[in-house]
């Protein structure tokens, strides 16, 4: 059984920072993909950051408005996926969710419960 756990939501003020977690646990999977997706009011669920496995050479991706803001790391030691927002906005207002793409048997993906995060002064 694989459970995504996510941690780091919350208020912050217009061009503060949040760093948001998410821990893979259970049973040991290879880990491929992991990623950040938002959904904010009145929006569609969109990708925030990806990130591959390690030892390749392809560059995380960014959505065009996050770019030069956020950064996502990844700790494969942990299995732990890392997403650093700096100089927030308020329309970076959302539910943020972790995805991860990864092997037990086969491949699946799985999503983390989601954790809101707020800017606003």
């Amino acid at each position: 059984q694989v459970q995504l756990v996510e941690s780091g939501g919350g208020l912050v003020q217009p061009g503060g920072s949040l760093r948001l977690s998410c821990q893979v646990s259970g049973s040991s999977p290879s880990i491929y993909v992991m990623g950040w997706y938002r959904l904010r009011p009145g929006k569609q669920r969109e990708p925030v950051a990806v990130i591959d496995s390690g030892g390749t050479t392809t560059s995380p991706y960014y959505t065009d408005s996050v770019k030069g803001r956020f950064a996502i790391s990844r700790d494969d030691a942990k299995s732990t996926v890392y997403l650093q927002m700096n100089s927030l906005k308020p329309e970076d207002t959302a539910v943020y969710y972790c995805h991860v793409v990864l092997r037990l048997i086969s491949v699946e993906d799985y999503w983390g419960q989601g954790t809101q995060v707020t800017v606003s002064a």
